[in-house]
Parts: structure tokens; C-alpha cells; sequence
């Protein structure tokens, strides 16, 4: 088996050896290899100690990112690496973090200090791929298995077990019968685990191309107490019938919390420390309800008045997912904003051409209560409005209405200071 080794990772990787020290590259990269896909990120494990490491590589090219746990990060070609001393790791007192470190020659105590044989393999051009625990058969296989004994590997670790189900979503494998029985048996130990950690991993796991099956309501119950179990098993579908990606898991989170309601789900997003963007984001299209009637353009410039294109192709999305018999309407309803959008229809007054200082700079003068208590808008006036708030239509509407506002407030210039009437005290009576 041959890993094609990206050229800064293996130019480090050559320099250790160089200098007499075992290295390999480690974890999710060799796993990413084998099964075709391509790196992020390219982890390498050594048996340099950190200060040998940095004297190896010099400290202007090195930040001591975790000395304590053996991690230095070195810089190349505009890169990153992260090169680990092999190490052994003591008891976890508070089920995140190793009280101590030791550090070891061998790679595969290293190893056997990880949490799943898909992760669990180094490689090195010279030695090869070295898998002590059945990485590759797994890979094979399609399964998520813990590194020796499962309950062990989650006390050391709450965080491992929405890790679990994130990479079975993110590969669409099966989960190793004995290591999930340890990971719901221990599921109550997650709340040691930072929200901010258990939102990134929700994130992740939502991001899956189809995440549904692996949205486990007796982990679920200790990371969104709030949301119904019994409503999981409808949402698991509108989930996996919803786009995938980073990009697109606000629509999910939605799909997810919509039994909530929008006050709920602010409650549940806040409660994991989301950033405001976020629940704003998710809140919007859980309180957004579908619309009953197929007036595309109207329905389209109604959506664009409130919400940015973005936000309305989540919308129909969403809605596509709820109602998929609507699938078709909905489609075309996202279709006509983004024809609007492309057309810089005019669908809120923001958008409008002339403003309010416009027709101020204009000799317009301002309304106050009293004037349009006693003297309303001219004939017309709301119906132009109307038109072109409802209708879009850019600067020819926007210059019609500030036509017809001068039209119908200018002096008129045969008439008397003493009967000038409603323009007269619309505009001032030094104008």
C-alpha cells in the first residue's frame, strides 16, 4: 500500500529521518488516503522529542503549540504541520484531557492511545502503513470501532462519543455494535464536555451527507435536553432530504429544532453558546411559515422585502423538504427571487432610488403628525407606493414616485400666500 505523501509534510518526514529520528504521518490523513480523498491537513508523529524537534527545524520556523502534550507546530511553504513526540497518556480526571504524558519510542503505544481504528494508522515511505488494530480492514469494512476497549476509550473522552457518530455520518459507515452500547451507556458524561465543543461537533455531524440515521436520540437527550424525542424521527427525514455541506447547516439546525418554535430554538442555540448570527439565522426559518398560494411573483418580492436571496433559497429548501409534493412550486418560487435579485428589482423601500433626503434636498419639506393628521397623502400617493414596493421596477418607479410627491406638494405659482392651502403647510410657509 503506497500513501502519496504531500511534499512539505514528506520533506519534514525526510529530515527527521535524516536526522535518526522514526517519523510517520498519523491519524486522519492516512485514513483521507486510503480511501481517496484528499488531506486537510497532514498530521506527523515522531520520536524527537519537542526540543529536538524545534532545534531540528529552528525556532523562527516553529510555535510551541502544546510542548506539554509533545505538539510543535512547524511552518513551511505558507503551511502548517503539527509534529507530535510518540506518547502514552495517564488517567483523564475530568473525561477531557490526560493528566500526564509520557513519552515513548515505539509508534504503536502512540497508537493505541486513539480513539478509533480508522484513525489509529501512521505511514511512512520507508516502512510503510502500520496498523496494529485493523484500521484498513475497518476502512474496508465501512466501521467505526474504538481502539481497544470501547468504555475505556469514552471515560478517557466524553468528547469521542459525538465524534462516533460524526464520522460514521461523515462516511456513511456503520457503527461497531460493542462501541456504540459504551457510547450510549455513557452519554450522561458528555456534560463535561464544553458547549462550545459539542456545537462545533453538532455542526459537523449535521454537515454529513445524510445525517439522520446517526442523530441518536440517547445521546441527543444530554446535548438538546429540549428537543421531543419523539419528534426526531420526522426530522431525521426532512434532514437527509436538505442539502449538504458547511454552507447549508442553518437549514438543517432548523429542520432539527422546528418542533421548538422560534422561542425554543433561540433557547436551545443560546443554550450552546451560537453566535447571534446563528440564531437569528436558525429562528428566521423556523418562524417563516410556507406559503399557501402559488403567486410567484408577489410571494417572491414578499419573501425579498424581508429577507436577503440567501435566506430565501433556505427557505424554499426547507420548505421543499416539509412539503415535498410542493417540491416543484417551491423551486420556482426560489427561481423567480433570484431572477428579481439578478434583476435589481426594487422590493423594499431601501432600495428605492430617491430617499427621504433626496426630497428634502429637493425643497420637499418633512411631515410632522399634525400635517398629515389634518391633510392625508395626495390622490394616488399610496396606490404609486404600492406599485412600487409591490411591483419592483428599480429607478423608473422610485423617480415616478418622487414625481408625483412634487406634483402634488409644490406651490402652486398663481396662487396667493393666503390660498395656498395643504401645500402651503406641507411645504412651509417660508417656501
Amino acid at each position: 500500500m503506497n500513501i502519496t505523501i504531500e511534499p512539505g509534510a514528506s520533506a519534514l518526514l525526510d529530515a527527521l529521518h535524516r536526522a535518526g529520528f522514526a517519523a510517520y504521518a498519523v491519524g486522519g490523513c492516512v485514513r483521507d488516503s486510503l480511501l481517496g480523498l484528499a488531506p486537510h491537513d497532514w498530521d506527523l508523529c515522531t520520536a524527537a522529542r519537542p526540543e529536538q524537534v524545534m532545534e531540528l527545524f529552528g525556532e523562527k520556523q516553529c510555535i510551541p503549540t502544546g510542548l506539554q502534550h509533545g505538539t510543535v507546530t512547524v511552518k513551511r511553504d505558507g503551511r502548517l504541520y503539527e509534529i507530535t513526540t510518540f506518547r502514552t497518556e495517564g488517567s483523564y480526571s475530568d473525561g477531557r484531557h490526560p493528566d500526564s504524558v509520557a513519552f515513548v519510542p515505539d509508534v504503536r503505544e502512540d497508537l493505541a492511545r486513539r480513539d478509533f481504528t480508522i484513525n489509529a494508522m501512521a505511514y511512512s515511505a520507508e516502512e510503510g502503513l502500520c496498523d496494529p488494530f485493523g484500521g484498513q480492514e475497518d476502512l474496508a469494512r465501512g466501521v467505526v470501532r474504538a481502539v481497544g476497549e470501547p468504555l475505556r476509550r469514552f471515560e478517557e473522552d466524553a468528547l469521542r462519543i459525538l465524534r462516533l457518530y460524526r464520522f460514521a455520518a461523515r462516511f456513511g459507515f456503520v457503527i461497531d455494535e460493542a462501541t456504540e452500547a459504551a457510547a450510549k451507556q455513557l452519554a450522561a458524561h458528555l456534560d463535561c464536555v464544553s458547549v462550545e465543543r459539542i456545537e462545533e461537533e453538532l455542526n459537523k455531524l449535521l454537515s454529513a451527507p445524510k445525517p439522520g440515521a446517526y442523530l441518536e436520540p440517547e445521546v441527543l437527550a444530554f446535548v438538546l435536553p429540549e428537543l421531543p424525542p419523539d419528534d426526531l424521527s420526522e426530522a431525521r427525514e426532512i434532514i437527509d432530504a436538505l442539502p449538504a455541506g458547511a454552507e447549508e447547516v442553518t437549514t438543517r439546525w432548523a429542520a432539527l429544532l422546528l418542533p421548538l418554535g422560534e422561542d425554543g430554538t433561540r433557547k436551545a442555540l443560546k443554550h450552546l453558546k451560537c453566535s447571534n448570527a446563528v440564531i437569528d439565522g436558525v429562528a428566521t426559518l423556523v418562524k417563516e411559515k410556507a406559503p399557501r398560494t402559488p403567486a410567484l411573483p408577489l410571494q417572491a418580492k414578499r419573501l425579498l422585502g424581508k429577507y436577503c436571496l440567501h435566506t430565501v433559497q433556505q427557505l424554499t429548501a426547507l420548505w421543499s423538504a416539509l412539503q415535498p409534493e410542493r417540491k416543484d412550486e417551491f423551486t420556482a418560487l426560489q427561481k423567480e427571487a433570484e431572477t428579481l435579485t439578478a434583476q435589481s428589482a426594487c422590493c423594499r423601500v431601501s432600495q428605492l432610488a430617491v430617499n427621504g433626503r433626496d426630497l428634502m434636498a429637493a425643497g420637499v419639506a418633512p411631515q410632522n403628525d399634525r400635517n398629515t393628521e389634518h391633510f392625508p397623502p395626495p390622490r394616488g400617493a399610496h396606490r404609486h407606493e404600492r406599485r412600487c414596493r409591490q411591483l419592483g421596477g428599480g429607478m423608473a418607479h422610485a423617480e415616478g414616485r418622487f414625481r408625483l410627491h412634487r406634483r402634488h406638494h409644490a406651490p402652486h405659482p398663481q396662487r396667493s400666500r393666503e390660498h395656498r392651502g395643504p401645500a402651503h403647510l406641507l411645504l412651509g410657509a417660508g417656501h
